[in-house]
C-alpha cells in the first residue's frame, strides 16, 4: 500500500480535489468557493496516495487551531487518512505552543465523531444553525453593548470558525455596534454579529438566547439590519432552540469538538 504523504496544497491540486469534494452533501459542496482563501491563508493540508485523497485546512489563533474541510476520496475511506490529515494540524499547533484544537461536526455524522473522539475530542458544546430572511422590521426594542463579561462569551463565530473572544475584539465590536443586546423583564439576550470573510452579502451572527421575548427583539433587530444594508443571507448560530419566528428556519445542528493539546 502507497504511503501516504501530507503536504500543503497549492492552486495546481485544486482540479483533483474538487473532483471528490462536489459531492459531499446533498447540495454539493462549498469547498470551491472558499479553495482561494483556504490557500491565501496556507495550512491548507492534502494527503496524497501518489495522486490527492484527502485535505485538511487549520486556522491557527490566539491558543487554539480551528480545523474544518475535513474531505476525504470515497475510494480511500476507513484507511486513517482523515486522522493523519488532523494529527498534521495539531502537530503545528503544538509547535505554535496552542492549548486546544476545536473543529464542528454535524450531530448526525457518527463517523466523523466517533474518529475524532479515537483522537481524544470530546463533545464540549452543541450548537444549532438557523436561517432568517432580511425584512423590513422596525417593531424592535434593543441597545448596543459596551461591556459585556468574556467569561460568559468566550467564543463568537467568525466565517464558521468559533474564536476566542479577547479584549481588542470586544473594543472593535463595542466600537462597530457589534454586539446587539435585548433585556426583557431582567432576562438578556445577546448577539454578536459579523460579516462573513468567505461569501459576499452574508451575516453570521452568534446568539446566546436568554428567554423567547428578548431573543424575538433581537431577531427583529437582525431582519431589518439586514434588509437595510443588503445582506443576501442571514446565519444565526446559538446553543439553545430558537421560537417560532417569521421566516426563521432550523437548518442543522452540529457538535462543537474540542481537544487539550498539552
Amino acid at each position: 500500500m502507497t504511503e501516504l504523504r501530507i503536504r500543503e496544497a497549492n492552486n495546481s491540486d485544486k482540479i483533483s480535489v474538487l473532483k471528490f469534494c462536489k459531492n459531499t452533501f446533498s447540495w454539493g459542496d462549498y469547498v470551491e468557493q472558499v479553495w482561494n482563501f483556504w490557500i491565501s491563508e496556507g495550512h491548507l493540508f492534502l494527503g496524497q496516495k501518489p495522486e490527492p485523497v484527502g485535505i485538511c485546512h487549520a486556522f491557527y489563533s490566539d491558543n487554539q487551531v480551528w480545523i474544518e474541510g475535513i474531505r476525504i476520496e470515497s475510494a480511500f475511506r476507513r484507511q486513517n487518512i482523515a486522522s493523519e490529515l488532523v494529527k498534521h494540524a495539531e502537530i503545528i499547533g503544538l509547535a505554535k505552543n496552542l492549548s486546544f484544537s476545536y473543529m464542528l461536526i454535524d450531530t448526525e455524522n457518527s463517523i466523523s465523531v466517533s474518529m475524532t473522539q479515537s483522537l481524544n475530542y470530546e463533545i464540549f458544546q452543541t450548537w444549532n444553525f438557523y436561517s432568517i430572511e432580511p425584512r423590513n422590521n422596525s417593531n424592535y426594542n434593543v441597545t448596543f453593548e459596551k461591556s459585556i463579561n468574556s467569561k460568559s462569551f468566550p467564543h463568537y463565530v467568525q466565517s464558521w470558525r468559533w474564536l476566542p473572544i479577547d479584549d481588542v475584539t470586544l473594543k472593535s465590536f463595542y466600537e462597530q455596534n457589534r454586539i446587539v443586546n435585548s433585556s426583557i423583564d431582567n432576562k438578556n439576550s445577546i448577539a454578536i454579529i459579523t460579516d462573513s470573510e468567505h461569501f459576499d452579502r452574508t451575516l453570521i451572527v452568534t446568539l446566546f438566547s436568554n428567554s423567547d421575548e428578548s431573543v424575538c427583539e433581537i431577531l427583529s433587530f437582525l431582519q431589518n439590519f439586514g434588509w437595510e444594508k443588503n445582506y443576501e443571507k442571514i446565519q444565526i448560530l446559538t446553543k439553545e432552540k430558537l421560537p417560532n419566528f417569521d421566516s426563521l428556519e432550523s437548518k442543522i445542528s452540529f457538535h462543537l469538538m474540542k481537544k487539550f493539546l498539552v
